[in-house]
């Protein structure tokens, strides 16, 4: 709250205007309180034709004059009238020209609201945190739903609004209605109800349109229950929430996948316009007979390709046989000159045998032949005792080499019993060891006794 206001000092006898008076009082009383709700009773209303409201709030004790402008008034959801209770949200003032205290208010509510506005706002705060109203989790709307379900009261104007709008844009789509009660405390139960069934429904079910007309906030209170949101969330099929009027908005608005305005635009909005639906099938008949039409002529004429190429068998086996003859005759011929030609060919060849006998030159040859016989002969004699001489000497050389001819002048051969291995030293061998000895006659086995190192 502000300091106690203090007139401005001036000299005396010089006294402020009334004007200068209002607007300061004015400026002191709107800077001291800030906007604030009030709860009052609503009387002495009038809305003249600028679209202004004006009215007074009254208790028990006091009464204030207030003023609602039109630019605020239109965003009220309910018709004000005299002796109801309200809540308002005002900033005080003063009215200049007259020197009255009022109140200019900017929102207004029945009384009764308040509470319920509080806990609506809570819940919807609460849930945002939690994911509901998130876009991602958002379904999308069949484009050509044969089945609906729409869960309203089977008594309102609701269902009949519905109905005929599907049934004027397409009567085809088939409804299943879910009678629940849209206001009071059985109301959100049995909502919850009506969409678990419709979710487990054998039929099955392309969307739900969950609906109602307009009303209070208190009307419209099942629709802001936490169990509704939450069934709305849980439910598979697409849930299109229709509450209320354009300027209402509840909980299921926010958690739906998709919000119409009225339950008449839901039906709008989930169904087809059958004469764009019928224009777009006959557009997309007319594609298919231009399709056939066009594949029935390609046909068509690639039979005719294969009709000129498929004639008679008849005809084709004549070709074949005149084929053959020709065919034969070529054959005929050219055999015939081929036997001409090889006889011309032979006859050549014996004239010129004739002419050149190989008897002189076999005579010839024989003679040359016994000639390198008789040197071949006489040369492999030669060689042959050469060779006999030249055997004797390397047998020689080698029986003066040979470890026989050394065995048999008394040296001997020693190899390990056990695996054959020759002992050149006597560190191979230890006392006990079994060898074997090669001398010239033959072979001694021995075991050994004592194994010493050679003398020098």
């Amino acid at each position: 709250m502000s300091k106690p206001y203090r007139a401005p000092q001036k000299p005396n006898r010089e006294a402020m205007t009334i004007s200068e008076l209002n607007h300061q009082v004015k400026t002191l009383i709107e800077d001291g309180f800030p906007p604030l709700w009030v709860e009052a009773e609503l009387s002495n209303l009038s809305q003249p034709s600028s679209g202004h409201l004006y009215f007074t709030l009254k208790d028990e004790k006091a009464q204030v004059r207030c003023a609602m402008f039109r630019g605020r008034n239109r965003f009220l959801q309910f018709k004000p009238s005299a002796g109801e209770r309200v809540l308002a949200r005002v900033q005080v003032s003063l009215y200049e020209n007259r020197g009255d205290f009022q109140l200019i208010v900017d929102r207004m509510e029945p009384a009764g609201e308040g509470a319920l506005r509080q806990a609506f706002e809570q819940l919807k705060q609460r849930l945002y945190q939690e994911g509901l109203f998130d876009a991602a989790n958002k379904q999308e709307l069949p484009t050509l739903p044969s089945h609906l379900a729409v869960i309203t009261s089977s008594t309102g104007a609701v269902l009949h609004d519905i109905l005929t709008v599907l049934k004027r844009r397409f009567p085809l789509i088939d409804i299943t209605l879910l009678p629940v009660a849209v206001q009071g405390d059985q109301a959100a139960p049995q909502i919850v109800a009506a969409l678990e069934q419709a979710n487990q429904l054998p039929e099955q079910i392309d969307a739900i349109i969950l609906g109602r007309g307009g009303g209070s906030l208190e009307d419209l209170w099942p629709f802001n229950e936490e169990i509704v949101a939450r069934a709305i969330y849980k439910s598979n099929i697409p849930v299109v929430s229709a509450v209320g009027h354009e300027v209402d908005v509840t909980i299921a608005d926010y958690v739906a996948d998709v919000r119409a305005p009225t339950p008449s635009a839901a039906a709008e909005l989930l169904s087809p316009d059958q004469d764009e639906v019928r224009q777009w099938l006959r557009s997309f008949e007319q594609q298919l007979f231009r399709e056939i039409n066009d594949r029935i002529a390609d046909e068509r004429q690639r039979t005719d390709w294969l009709r000129a190429r498929l004639r008679h068998p008849g005809e084709r086996l004549q070709e074949q046989s005149q084929r053959l003859d020709e065919l034969e005759l070529r054959l005929v011929q050219n055999t015939r000159i081929a036997i001409k030609t090889a006889r011309l060919q032979l006859a050549s060849r014996q004239a010129e045998l004739r002419q050149h006998s190989p008897e002189h030159t076999l005579s010839r040859y024989r003679d040359r032949l016994q000639q390198v016989s008789e040197r071949l002969q006489r040369l492999m004699r030669d060689d042959l005792s050469g060779q006999q001489i030249r055997l004797q000497n390397v047998t020689q050389s080698l029986d003066v080499v040979s470890p026989l001819a050394t065995l048999s002048r008394g040296y001997g051969i020693v190899s390990r019993a056990d695996d054959g291995t020759l002992v050149l030293s006597h560190l191979q061998v230890q006392s006990g060891d079994r060898v074997t000895t090669l001398i010239g006659e033959g072979l001694l086995e021995c075991t050994v006794d004592n194994s010493l190192p050679a003398k020098k």
